[in-house]
């Protein structure tokens, strides 16, 4: 068993929980496995959100939030949209007849999904799933719950300061906004953390210590743990950040006290 004691209050807000669908798992971590994982490598709670599906997310949502039932696990719902992230010419014209179907999440969806304690935020991977038109960004901006999104090509940080980030809501921006691991997009999501106070970043597989050390250096305030599990094992992204040559309390804010300030009553409900 691999076990970790690093001494610190651990709150990971990335983590995809594979959970059944109609009676059958698409593979990965299961809940079980992903409950003694997160146990294993000292960490008291996770975001969870499901994993990408081409269809609606409608069943994929209900079952994660049932699984994280009686389970340290705070649950986000995973959205989508019709219109193409990529900010390129074409995919502006395509945008101007882009319309939702049934497969697209809803402004009705997203104020259902916020309604009571079942969900406590939305998972968007832009590029995977597509951006929702203005109705739905409306109605995430009235129901204001964080919205934990994945930037980097496909769906620049320029990108997301033109649609999300000048909206009054929390913002999680997955990776330090450079998936898979651009280093400049990276550094170009800090320079926005400067400009707007509900704009966070999660460490999950960012690797780059120059990166987390400027990002707790210059917004000790805003970067919260994320460990990117289960593609990686929570213990790796915990190790990454215990290296840091960063001081105790900068620690402390990114493995749990900025999320608990994000999150609040959320997280004190699922860790009693």
């Amino acid at each position: 068993m691999l076990e970790l004691e690093h001494g610190f209050r651990v709150i990971d807000v990335h983590v995809r929980l594979d959970a059944p669908v109609d009676g059958t798992s698409d593979g990965g971590a299961d809940p079980d496995r992903l409950e003694r994982e997160l146990h294993q490598a000292g960490i008291l709670g996770a975001i969870v959100f499901p994993q990408a599906r081409p269809d609606s997310y409608l069943r994929a949502n209900n079952s994660v939030a049932r699984n994280a039932v009686d389970r340290p696990f705070v649950p986000f719902a995973r959205i989508n949209g019709p219109r193409d992230p990529r900010g390129t010419p074409a995919a502006k014209l395509r945008n101007l007849a882009a319309s939702r179907d049934e497969r697209h999440v809803s402004p009705e969806d997203v104020e259902q999904y916020a309604y009571g304690d079942r969900f406590h935020g939305f998972r968007l991977d832009p590029v995977r799933d597509g951006l929702p038109d203005d109705e739905v960004l409306d109605e995430l901006e009235d129901v204001g719950r964080p919205v934990l999104v994945s930037v980097g090509e496909g769906y620049a940080p320029a990108a997301l300061e033109a649609t999300l980030l000048r909206r009054s809501l929390p913002v999680i921006v997955a990776h330090f906004g450079g998936y898979p691991l651009h280093r400049e997009m990276m550094h170009e999501t800090i320079d926005l953390l400067e400009s707007y106070d509900e704009c966070y970043v999660d460490t999950s597989v960012v690797r780059y210590r120059d990166v987390l050390e400027r990002g707790l250096r210059e917004h000790p305030d805003r970067v919260l743990f994320g460990s990117g599990a289960p593609d990686v094992h929570p213990n790796v992204g915990i190790m990454e950040l215990l290296t840091l040559d960063l001081p105790e309390d900068a620690m402390r804010r990114a493995f749990s006290k900025n999320a608990d300030r994000l999150l609040g009553d959320a997280l004190d409900v699922r860790l009693e």
